[in-house]
């Protein structure tokens, strides 16, 4: 079931090394580390087909009423199966 090419995949992440000029504004590797990880959160989603607008907004509230222990629900591929259809929503959208 695996695809001959990736693709797709290289295209969804392209925006990481076309932002290198970008990342020496983070100030830290910390920094850097932190960008990157929700680069990929952000690629992620858009792969699975999840606004990610709506899933940070979701999650992002979440968080705090989600057990730790099922915290992989909260992934974008998870968190579409199970919460895309009634997201929370932000109080201050229009």
């Amino acid at each position: 079931d695996v695809p001959i090419d990736t693709n797709h995949l290289e295209r969804g992440l392209r925006c990481i090394p076309m932002g290198k000029k970008n990342w020496m504004f983070c100030w830290s590797e910390v920094g850097a580390e932190h960008v990157g990880i929700l680069q990929s959160l952000l690629t992620t989603c858009r792969l699975q087909g999840v606004d990610p607008y709506t899933y940070l907004v979701d999650v992002l509230q979440r968080i705090a009423i989600h057990p730790a222990s099922r915290v992989d629900e909260l992934t974008p591929r998870c968190w579409k199966a199970l919460f895309a259809d009634a997201p929370l929503r932000s109080d201050i959208e229009g």
